[in-house]
C-alpha cells in the first residue's frame, strides 16, 4: 500500500475526535444529565482505542504528533514519514471537529441563546479544546502537560517492548485505553490532560473560524469574550479570562514530555534487559509488530 493511501486512511482519526469530543459535548449540552467526568474519561479513551483499531493495520495507529515524534526520535519510525503522519493527525482532528459541530449544531446554538461562548457557565468552546483552570499559571500548565505526556510515552514504550512483558497482539489498544483513563482521571484537573498537539490545536483553530472568534487564542483581558448572534462585552475578573496565552502549552509541552518519557524508558528499562541466550535463536513472534510501527495514541 502506498504512503499516500496510508495517510488518507489515517483521516479516520477524525472519528476519534467526533466520538471523544462528542462525550464532552453530550455532557456539556445536557448540563450533566447525559454525562459527566466519568463518561468523558472513559468515552474519550475508548474513542482512542477504536481509532487505533481502525488505523493500526496501515500506520501502526499514529494519532498523536507527540507519540510520532518520540517514535522518530528514538529510531522507531523513518523521518520522511513524520510530516505526513503529523499532517494527517492535524487535518483529521480539524475535520472531526467540523463533523461534531454539524452533529450538535442545533444543541450548541440553543445552549446559550445563539451565543458561542468561550468562558462562563454557558461556554461551549470547551467541547472542542482544553482550557486551564482559573488558578493555573503558565509554568504549572507546562509542567502538567510535560508530566502527563511523559507518563503516556513511558508506558507506551513498555507496552510495545518485545523484551518486556508486552501485550498480546490485538490487545495493545485496550491497554492504551486503560492508560488514558488513568491519566485523565488523575491529571485532568489543571487543564484537561490534552497530551496531544493535534487534538487541541486543530479543534481550537476550528472554533476560531466557526464563530467563537480568535479570542480562543488570546491573552487575559478585563472582558469576558462573548461571540454569537448578538455579541456583547461583559466586565469580568481573572476567572473570566481566556488562559493567558495558554493555547501553545498543549502543542509544545507534550512534545517535550514525549521525548523525556521515551528517554527515561530507554535509559532505565530497555537497555537493562538481559541479553538473549546466544545459543537460542528466537523466531519472530506473530504477537509483536515492527518497532517503527509501534506508535499509537490519543
Amino acid at each position: 500500500m502506498s504512503l499516500l493511501s496510508r495517510q488518507l486512511k489515517r483521516l479516520f482519526i477524525a472519528g476519534r475526535e467526533v466520538l471523544g469530543c462528542g462525550c464532552v459535548a453530550q455532557a456539556v449540552l445536557s448540563r450533566g444529565h447525559f454525562g459527566g467526568i466519568v463518561t468523558i474519561n472513559v468515552g474519550f479513551a475508548m474513542a482512542v482505542v477504536m481509532a487505533i483499531y481502525v488505523t493500526g493495520g496501515v500506520s501502526g495507529g499514529h494519532i498523536n504528533p507527540a507519540v510520532s515524534f518520540a517514535m522518530r526520535l528514538f529510531g522507531r519510525m523513518k523521518w520522511f514519514k513524520f510530516p505526513f503522519y503529523v499532517g494527517a493527525q492535524f487535518l483529521g482532528a480539524f475535520v472531526g471537529s467540523a463533523i461534531l459541530f454539524g452533529i450538535y449544531y442545533d444543541g450548541i446554538m440553543s445552549f446559550a441563546d445563539g451565543k458561542l461562548l468561550i468562558v462562563g457557565e454557558n461556554a461551549t468552546a470547551i467541547i472542542f479544546a482544553t482550557y486551564p483552570a482559573p488558578y493555573l499559571s503558565l509554568a504549572n500548565a507546562f509542567a502538567d502537560q510535560v508530566m502527563s505526556t511523559m507518563f503516556l510515552l513511558l508506558v507506551v514504550f513498555a507496552i510495545f517492548d518485545s523484551r518486556n512483558w508486552g501485550v498480546p497482539k490485538g490487545l495493545q489498544p485496550i491497554a492504551i485505553g486503560l492508560l488514558i483513563i488513568v491519566l485523565s482521571s488523575s491529571l485532568g484537573l489543571n487543564c484537561g490532560c490534552a497530551m496531544n498537539p493535534a487534538r487541541d490545536l486543530s479543534p481550537r483553530l476550528f472554533t476560531a473560524l466557526a464563530g467563537w472568534g480568535f479570542d480562543v487564542f488570546s491573552p487575559p483581558s478585563d472582558k469576558a469574550t462573548v461571540v454569537g448572534a448578538k455579541a456583547e462585552a461583559v466586565r469580568g475578573d481573572q476567572a473570566n479570562r481566556v488562559g493567558n496565552n495558554f493555547w501553545w502549552i498543549p502543542v509544545v509541552a507534550p512534545m517535550v514530555g514525549a521525548a523525556i518519557g521515551g528517554l527515561i524508558y530507554i535509559l532505565l528499562i530497555e537497555i537493562h534487559h538481559p541479553n538473549p541466550n546466544p545459543d537460542f535463536e528466537a523466531e519472530p513472534s506473530e504477537d509483536k509488530l515492527e518497532k517503527h510501527e509501534l506508535s499509537v495514541v490519543m
